[in-house]
């Protein structure tokens, strides 16, 4: 068995609960058959495809059909859309993901019958205990920062084609998004390196015992798990201090560069004359953004294909690390200019009616700035914002800093706030606080609040016109609007 019985609590999304069981983090060294509920969301599914590659047995279900859980069948797990409690029964270890609720039939299952029940941080603990591991943090930009230092790793591992290199380059990583160069979202390979990106939303990141890590930023986020930003900072400052490896933190965050500050011996990057490796001369090019990069007294000339200044940080990022890694300097600049994109970061989901459709998932105040100052860039005639708050909890907290997220986009359509599993909705909360906000700080901007679907689809259809960008910004179910309009609108 892969866990040890110690206790009477079992953690589940609702929090530590009374319950039959407490596991400490499980040995997955050698073959076990695990069962993964939730494995239809994207976290959970990718850990079901790397604990396949390393050869366990991997049944998994969710409570409705996805993309994630019909990969992971693809992948040679046995999967199914309900709750069965037979279905753990035989099961080595069940782990769950932080969405799951304590009363979960095949929770309730697996505890009476004396399974261990794990949550997604001590599956991600133990996988990080068997790799040397680079674990990349902050409110936003972590998926990208993740994507890109692993697909720079893949390209350093295959591009000599010696063995060497692959043993010590060709990276494990899991990633919070379809990786397009790789091709996945999640890998269990022979190298040395695991890249990970680590969750700081219910505390994951500090558990992960990471010997390498990247903070993108520290923003006010969560606020509803850590109770306060002073507690989340205190979480970030924990996280790097006790990596002994390379510690890379950007300067031009205050945030993150605070803690860099508090913590010490941390290299920094970005713009800011006081980044340990500076960054300048970032200039659109070839559709994406040349950059120069100068590390420890050596000067690089970089290119990515993803455009925006916030994808020139996140880019220089990953190269940093490489760096501290040892990886050499052409190596780099080749694994950056390599880098494919990340399903739902800037995806471009088609062309119809002269109407350009991308999706993105950014959310959060300072991402929806960011993102929309690179769209700016783009040479659309107009650049049509549809924006979905997530999270009540978040909007309660932070609805005022989006006064002046939507500047760069030309109209804006708000929609009501997504409501993930494990939220309620809040009275008096609504994505119109967004609206206030923006029309508060500017009084003439065209912003339009279409709290139902059906309003925003037909809104979308009577507002766009040839030459536009529909940019739809969203962590929830919007992600599916572009292809809605895309059959209205026709070729």
């Amino acid at each position: 068995m892969s866990g040890r019985r110690i206790g009477a609590q079992v953690r589940l999304a609702s929090g530590w609960e009374s319950g039959t069981l407490r596991v400490v983090v499980p040995d997955l060294s050698s073959p076990r058959r695990v069962h993964v509920v939730g494995a239809g969301g994207a976290a959970m599914g990718a850990i079901g495809e790397i604990l396949l590659a390393m050869g366990h047995t991997v049944t998994g279900s969710d409570a409705v059909d996805s993309g994630a859980l019909r990969r992971l069948a693809t992948h040679g797990a046995t999967t199914w859309v309900g709750h069965d409690p037979a279905g753990v029964m035989g099961a080595d270890l069940v782990a769950v993901s932080t969405a799951v609720p304590a009363d979960d039939p095949e929770v309730v299952a697996a505890s009476a019958a004396g399974v261990p029940v794990v949550r997604r941080a001590k599956v991600m603990t133990a996988l990080c205990r068997l790799k040397r591991t680079v674990a990349v943090a902050g409110a936003h930009g972590k998926t990208t920062t993740t994507a890109m230092l692993a697909t720079l790793l893949h390209h350093v591992a295959l591009s000599g084609g010696s063995p060497d290199a692959r043993q010590r380059w060709l990276p494990s990583y899991l990633v919070g998004g379809l990786v397009v160069g790789l091709d996945a979202a999640a890998a269990w390979e022979t190298g040395d390196w695991f890249v990970v990106e680590a969750d700081e939303s219910d505390g994951t990141f500090l558990e992960l015992g990471a010997e390498a890590v990247i903070v993108t930023n520290v923003e006010p986020d969560h606020l509803d798990h850590w109770g306060s930003f002073d507690r989340l900072t205190d979480a970030y400052r924990r996280f790097v201090a006790t990596a002994p490896g390379p510690r890379v933190l950007c300067a031009d965050e205050p945030g993150a560069m605070a803690v860099a500050h508090d913590v010490g011996g941390c290299v920094t990057y970005g713009f800011s004359a006081g980044a340990g490796a500076r960054l300048d001369e970032a200039v659109p090019h070839d559709g994406g953004t040349r950059f120069r990069l100068a590390h420890r007294g050596e000067s690089l000339d970089l290119w990515t294909p993803a455009p925006g200044v916030h994808n020139v940080r996140d880019a220089a990022a990953s190269a940093v690390m490489a760096l501290e890694l040892g990886v050499d300097g052409e190596e780099v600049a080749a694994g950056v200019a390599g880098f494919g994109g990340v399903a739902r970061r800037f995806e471009r989901r088609g062309q119809a009616g002269g109407v350009t459709f991308v999706d993105s998932y950014d959310h959060l105040p300072s991402e929806v700035a960011s993102v929309l100052a690179a769209a700016r860039s783009g040479g659309w005639s107009r650049v049509v914002c549809v924006f979905q708050p997530h999270r009540p909890t978040r909007i309660r907290d932070l609805w005022p800093d989006f006064a002046d997220a939507f500047v760069d986009a030309d109209v804006v359509a708000v929609t009501d706030v997504y409501v993930p599993v494990g939220q309620s909705p809040i009275e008096g909360v609504s994505g119109r606080l967004v609206v206030d906000a923006v029309l508060g700080a500017h009084p003439e901007a065209p912003v339009a609040w279409l709290p139902s679907r059906e309003e925003l689809r037909a809104w979308c259809l009577a507002e766009l016109r040839p030459g536009d960008l529909c940019l739809t910004l969203n962590a929830g179910d919007l992600t599916t609007l572009p292809d809605e309009l895309l059959g209205a609108l026709g070729p």
